[in-house]
């Protein structure tokens, strides 16, 4: 055997090992199968749950609290200000928080880093640092942030954690693992959905006719029949077509309920909101409901919080006896009327005065509503003990 005929031979082989695989075709790919990789910041229904938390805490009232004989006060003073009014120079503080949450839920996988600015021991800045300047590196007992490549101490920036690693708990790991799938099977969904709506293999109405009639065998003649006897100059005017020659039958097309398309999103829908620890209804699943809302506050958000507030704390405040506190009670849905009931009760009882109560409401501070008053006639507190009721039954 010749080398040539070897050579030949060789290659035959070499095709024959080689294999592929189509699908259809092109349409039924695209209907079935989607390409590429896609971050949990493109899918919308992990995004929108993200920044829904991201958007909430973004929107409280952040407070500087101090430990009194009487019990805790609102501080207010240039800290407070700094912390609440303007954290950062380069935006408000709504942009800070909600920067600060999407990298600790989604950008950071877990981990949100702020740097801090200071002068003469004061407070000046805290800049939140993207997810992609940052890297965590350490042991099982120490670790060091490294922003752009250069080491930073845990104690000379803010690091705050959701869902601590469980080799290395000062670490967090997000929840990326959890939603990975989640995000995979929406997308196909998505894609799935797209495919088949753009496919043109979905007639709504299929006409018979006699092949065997060389007018009927070629595109150009089935053109010409549709022009002689289907197509119509008017909506709804009536097809005249040879009775020997035509047989008009109806069909229902594939729909994406038959595919259980709507169902599998839906679930898909409700695993994210579980995961993330909010309401189904903010994913489009469902409808609003106030208690499912309240419960989504005191849990999902004020857990999150809870985190933010003691590392803000430990971090950025020297005294013993003060602390950092989110307002996360005006996030609760309560309707004007709950309110009026509430405060109007507690200002009967001599618990608050008619000032706190029209804050509560919206309405500014009025002369002579602040002092402590009870049901009685509405009399100073000081005074309730001197009630002409109250002599009579003592003379008895």
């Amino acid at each position: 055997m010749t080398n040539i005929k070897k050579m030949i031979r060789q290659a035959i082989g070499k095709t024959k090992k080689r294999s592929a695989i189509l699908l259809g075709n092109s349409d039924a790919y695209d209907i079935l199968c989607s390409s590429g990789y896609t971050s949990l910041d493109q899918n919308p229904e992990i995004m929108t749950a993200c920044m829904k938390i991201a958007q909430l805490i973004g929107s409280i009232t952040v407070h500087l609290m101090k430990n009194t004989e009487r019990g805790d006060e609102r501080v207010v003073n240039e800290l407070s200000r700094k912390i609440d009014i303007n954290p950062c120079r380069n935006m408000t503080r709504k942009t800070f928080m909600e920067i600060i949450i999407m990298n600790l839920l989604l950008y950071g996988k877990g981990n949100s880093i702020v740097k801090i600015y200071t002068e003469a021991g004061y407070l000046t800045d805290m800049e939140p640092v993207s997810a992609g300047r940052v890297s965590i590196a350490g042991d099982y007992s120490s670790y060091k942030v490294l922003i752009d490549g250069m080491a930073y101490d845990p104690d000379e920036v803010l690091h705050f954690v959701y869902n601590p690693d469980r080799t290395y708990p000062y670490k967090g790991q997000g929840v990326t693992l959890q939603l990975k799938d989640i995000a995979d099977n929406l997308k196909q969904a998505q894609v799935t959905t797209k495919g088949f709506l753009e496919s043109k293999w979905k007639p709504s109405l299929i006409i018979k006719v006699d092949g065997m009639v060389e007018e009927f065998s070629s595109p150009k003649g089935r053109k010409k029949l549709l022009d002689e006897y289907i197509e119509t100059g008017e909506a709804g005017a009536p097809w005249i077509i040879p009775a020997d020659q035509f047989q008009v039958e109806q069909v229902k097309p594939l729909s994406l309920s038959d595919l259980a398309i709507l169902d599998t999103v839906e679930l898909d829908k409700r695993t994210v909101a579980a995961i993330l620890g909010v309401p189904a209804f903010l994913l489009g699943v469902g409808t609003y409901n106030r208690e499912e809302w309240n419960t989504f506050i005191n849990t999902t958000v004020k857990s999150i919080v809870l985190g933010l507030q003691q590392e803000m704390t430990r971090k950025l405040i020297y005294s013993h006896d003060m602390y950092i506190r989110f307002n996360v009670l005006s996030l609760m849905d309560w309707d004007i009327k709950t309110l009026s009931d509430v405060f109007c009760g507690l200002s009967d009882r001599g618990f608050v005065t008619g000032n706190e109560v029209r804050d509560k409401m919206g309405m500014s501070p009025r002369d002579g509503l602040d002092e402590l008053r009870v049901l009685e006639n509405y009399i100073p507190y000081f005074m309730s003990g001197m009630q002409k009721k109250l002599d009579k039954e003592v003379k008895q």
